[in-house]
């Protein structure tokens, strides 16, 4: 078995696929148009599946804003440098409607370096320092 992707419901697919793309650096990987079925969809990632995980971002015609509810935590992506990454997004970020929401620094009990940042919608983006990824 193995993760595919992880849905988000969307209020601005534009949006939203500038933020992860502009952002966080992924790569468009396809759109799908269901104008029938009132839906789009928006494939993001840093790589394709079946090696990466992908961000399906869907965006339901008519609805610009979702109730996060209590029942999701996060996704967590690992970076090189969470604080070079976290000064990099922030201005950007701000720009596209998302936020550093905790600066870099240590996890509560533990060594492991992290930030939070969340994207237009309000999802919570843990980045996650894996010094093993630069270059």
């Amino acid at each position: 078995m193995r993760l595919l992707h992880t849905m988000l419901r969307v209020g601005d697919l534009q949006r939203s696929i500038d933020f992860y793309t502009q952002v966080l650096g992924m790569n468009l990987l396809r759109t799908t148009q269901r104008p029938e079925q009132k839906y789009d969809l928006a494939f993001v990632g840093y790589g394709t599946n079946p090696e990466h995980a992908e961000i399906e971002l869907t965006y339901n015609y008519g609805v610009d804003r979702y109730e996060l509810g209590s029942a999701f935590g996060h996704i967590a992506i690992g970076v090189p440098d969470v604080a070079a990454t976290c000064a990099a997004v922030r201005d950007k970020a701000a720009a596209l409607g998302g936020a550093v929401t905790r600066e870099a620094g240590p996890v509560k009990g533990g060594t492991t370096v992290i930030a939070f940042i969340t994207d237009p919608d309000g999802y919570k983006l843990e980045l996650i320092e894996r010094p093993a990824l630069a270059g």
